[in-house]
């Protein structure tokens, strides 16, 4: 359709010549196809359910045993932090009631590339902050850290990951039912 100066403002002359009014109101906003993710696949690293003991993940895949996930390229891998250094207390809280995990918990980070752009750190039922050295390290790879409580953290990864791709974002969650500071039984 193209617009005729010779015809009224308010009317517009169709391409075969037939004069037709300019609707008063438009025509009304189908929704369903404006669902711009529909046609996207959920990446098989995706978080169907945050477990007390572990994740249960896309595909039929679970990581349970009480070990956090540590979703990185679009693989999971089973993740326990507290449990790099055995000679060292199992704590993740800090004295200041800040997050920290040793620097040898996110050697993979340092591993894969191309490096994630966006790393989730879900801190388990509660969200905490994160130390300044557990910060300073992340980003000292150039990666981008939010944190939040682990089961927001599960959503904000499968809605990144479906988004931008299991590339750019990754995950690292403790499980929602861990204690701190447990010793194993000898």
């Amino acid at each position: 359709m193209f617009l005729s100066t010779t015809t009224h403002p308010w009317r517009f002359r169709t391409r075969s010549g037939s004069v037709e009014p300019v609707p008063d109101t438009p025509p009304p906003t189908d929704f369903e196809r404006m669902d711009v993710l529909g046609e996207t696949p959920v990446p098989a690293t995706n978080i169907e359910a945050c477990l007390p003991d572990g994740f249960q993940l896309g595909g039929g895949v679970g990581i349970y045993g009480g070990a956090g996930a540590l979703l990185v390229g679009g693989e999971a891998f089973a993740w326990r932090p507290w449990a790099v250094r055995p000679d060292v207390t199992r704590r993740l809280v800090n004295e200041k009631g800040q997050w920290e995990a040793p620097e040898e918990a996110w050697g993979l980070l340092g591993l894969v590339w191309p490096r994630p752009d966006l790393l989730i750190i879900g801190t388990g039922a509660e969200i905490r902050p994160i130390s300044p050295t557990t910060r300073k390290h992340i980003s000292g790879l150039g990666i981008r850290v939010d944190v939040l409580d682990t089961r927001n953290a599960a959503a904000q990864f499968n809605l990144l990951a479906t988004e931008r791709g299991v590339t750019d974002v990754a995950a690292a969650l403790i499980p929602i039912g861990r204690t701190e500071g447990r010793r194993p039984v000898p």
